[in-house]
């Protein structure tokens, strides 16, 4: 029988990790204070009969994965400074090839998880190497993203944990500025979405389509919506609390493979199958990118790349990079760091 995914534990946890998409979850981690939470989100469709006949990652949608290249191509008009672009220029399907295929799962160290996946012959990317750490001290998983390069290309590129969300309108807290600067998807997320499109503002005040703003740091919103909104200039580390658990996750990351922060706030938007109106997670997508795009839009010039956000990582023929990020829990009370 095929093996679909490993476990381990460790004096803080114990985690699952998939071959689809490599993706991490769900992750229980046990608190200083002997509390159990688990952070990641997990969609709920996974055990449904009719999840089997979905494509790529969502059958088992969960946690956290990587997307190399980061978004997809499209049939898309240009419209103001956003450039064209068109499906048949994409490289892969959504969120790259890695994270729709199963990968393999190799030798690691003692008390780690290490997966590899071949890239087609002819993709630029050769293959990825991902490994699962979990911090022997803390309730704390490092993740280790090695990417290894056949041709040269500029590639938009990307981290997607996606967290589970309370019930309770505004129960979640992103610990953002309030006068960090966002911009908002430059189009319809959904026909749900209530953002106003192609705007630049603060995280306080997110300009609405039927006028007034909208504080994005408190979550679930009361209403139901689907959007995608970047958070320019990050400085690769954010916050996240959830005060109805009475805990706080902090993922960090290096600001400079991903200098920006996609927010996909999924709030019961997407009335259709799997989605069914009742899809709530929150994804915190450390990027290099101009938001789902894709490559053609992320490598070419653009309103995000213009105002001095990297939209693409600019790969060399032979070359590993290598980076990593870190998800960390601990009681609401106390500071991460």
């Amino acid at each position: 029988m095929t093996e679909t995914r490993r476990g381990l534990a460790w004096e803080f946890g114990v985690l699952s990790v998939e071959r689809r998409g490599a993706m991490l979850g769900p992750v229980l981690f046990t608190l200083p204070d002997g509390r159990q939470v688990a952070p990641l989100h997990v969609a709920r469709w996974f055990a449904h009969p009719e999840a089997a006949n979905l494509s790529g990652l969502m059958p088992r949608l969960r946690g956290d994965w990587a997307c190399v290249p980061f978004g997809f191509d499209a049939d898309r008009e240009a419209s103001g400074d956003w450039p064209a672009s068109r499906a048949e220029d994409g490289l892969d399907e959504g969120h790259g090839f890695g994270a729709n295929h199963d990968w393999r799962f190799t030798d690691g160290p003692s008390g780690t998880l290490a997966l590899t996946i071949e890239y087609p012959a002819s993709h630029p990317i050769s293959h990825l190497e991902r490994r699962i750490v979990p911090d022997p001290l803390a309730p704390a998983i490092e993740l280790e993203l090695v990417v290894h390069c056949r041709t040269d290309c500029e590639l938009p590129v990307g981290l997607h944990p996606c967290i589970r969300l309370p019930e309770a309108v505004g129960a979640f807290e992103i610990l953002l500025d309030a006068d960090a600067e966002v911009a908002t998807y430059p189009g319809a997320v959904d026909t749900t979405s209530i953002f106003a499109p192609n705007c630049f503002a603060k995280t306080s005040a997110v300009p609405l389509k039927m006028g007034g703003t909208l504080d994005i740091r408190r979550l679930p919103l009361l209403q139901q919506t689907e959007e995608l909104v970047q958070v320019l200039q990050s400085p690769g580390a954010v916050t996240l609390v959830n005060h109805a658990e009475a805990y706080r996750v902090h993922l960090s990351w290096e600001a400079e493979a991903f200098p920006s922060l996609l927010l996909w706030i999924s709030n019961r938007g997407r009335a259709h199958f799997p989605w069914d109106g009742r899809h709530l997670a929150l994804g915190v997508e450390p990027v290099c990118a101009a938001f789902d795009l894709g490559t053609a839009i992320g490598r070419a010039p653009n309103p995000l790349n213009a105002r001095g956000t990297p939209t693409a990582h600019a790969f060399r023929a032979g070359e590993t990079w290598t980076t990593r990020h870190r998800i960390a829990v601990a009681p609401a009370g106390e500071n991460l760091g």
